[in-house]
């Protein structure tokens, strides 16, 4: 049972940070990511491709290792943390995917659907549970539902079995307030722990993820280096200094998790995650920080600004899997601005 100041922390590196590099982590790096983490004390290490365990595609991206190696590899070098992994109906099945997930060894399954679309998690969730694993139930892209309707498909969740609910601020788009106001609805109605997983477009992803502790969470996500799509994922060394100073319990060790973020930048040498102009408007318009690049390749084809692109998306209530909308809304947008030039970022 957890107690009042004990914080669980679920690190997505390998799985959100996977579409810092369009998913081409290779299964070296992944070793040795595992193995460091768990060094570390990270209670939860989340692996996979970007959109979770079955998505590798060409229209989301093709990743470079499949996830039955993936699973394999994190499993063999996470001794004392948990593997986790992240799962969207319809990108896994339960035969294909999710059964095979459970006989390679995974801890905690996160069962993620559209904030307002949780009756697609029932039967994944279930399954989970008869597997004798954690299931967690995952609202994305929460800042485009009510607080009443989050309550509501949290409460869903929680009649599947589900050990706990996570919104996602997928795009950035939430401020201090928003967040406390959510938290302490799900905290007040429904009984199961409640998390919260940041993204740094308005860079305010550590300081959300404490409002939310604050109001009662008790799970929080956060990546190393905010390694992540556009301008990144709550950083999660700095979180966890925060936590400590504080006062809330993590049992990770900070000096390792310091060293781990090292090791990121010299292993991975990725696109270091930051606030770029463009990133900003994605958290305004509150659309899924990983259209970043995608947005970008439209832009320039069609000769159109991205940051357009991105305010058109959020008024089409743009969601995670429609990268072919991104396309549309550039040649719409085209051929409105023919005649007009832009300046790329």
């Amino acid at each position: 049972m957890q107690t009042a100041n004990k914080i669980l922390v679920s690190d997505p590196t390998l799985r959100d940070g996977n579409h810092a590099v369009r998913h081409q982590l290779k299964i070296d790096d992944i070793a040795i990511y595992c193995k460091a983490a768990d060094d570390a004390g990270i209670p939860i290490v989340e692996v996979g491709h970007g959109n979770g365990l079955g998505a590798s595609s060409l229209l989301v991206g093709k990743a470079a290792v499949s996830d039955d190696k993936i699973l394999s590899v994190s499993r063999e070098n996470l001794k004392k943390s948990k593997l986790g992994i992240h799962v969207i109906p319809g990108f896994c099945t339960i035969k294909s995917h999710l059964s095979k997930a459970v006989d390679l060894g995974v801890d905690v399954f996160r069962i993620a659907s559209h904030c307002t679309e949780a009756d697609l998690t029932k039967r994944h969730i279930e399954y989970v549970k008869k597997s004798d694993r954690t299931a967690y139930g995952v609202l994305m892209m929460s800042h485009m539902a009510s607080v009443d309707k989050l309550v509501e498909e949290s409460k869903k969740m929680e009649s599947y079995g589900a050990d706990g609910i996570v919104i996602m601020d997928s795009s950035g788009n939430y401020i201090q307030s928003e967040v406390e106001e959510r938290i302490s609805a799900l905290v007040q109605s429904i009984s199961v722990p409640i998390g919260f997983h940041g993204h740094n477009n308005l860079s305010l992803a550590v300081a959300n993820s404490i409002s939310a502790i604050k109001a009662g969470a008790m799970m929080v996500d956060g990546t190393v280096r905010g390694f992540g799509a556009g301008a990144g994922n709550t950083q999660l060394e700095a979180l966890v200094a925060v936590m400590h100073r504080m006062g809330y319990d993590t049992g990770i060790d900070l000096y390792k998790l310091l060293d781990l973020a090292d090791l990121v930048k010299n292993q991975f040498n990725p696109e270091i995650s930051y606030i770029s102009p463009v990133s900003i408007v994605s958290g305004l318009s509150g659309v899924f920080s990983g259209f970043i690049k995608p947005v970008y390749e439209s832009a320039k084809q069609y000769q159109v600004d991205p940051r357009d692109i991105f305010f058109e998306l959020g008024k089409r209530n743009a969601v995670a899997g429609q990268e072919s909308l991104i396309v549309q809304v550039a040649q719409d947008l085209a051929e409105k601005n023919s005649k007009k030039e832009y300046h790329f970022f």
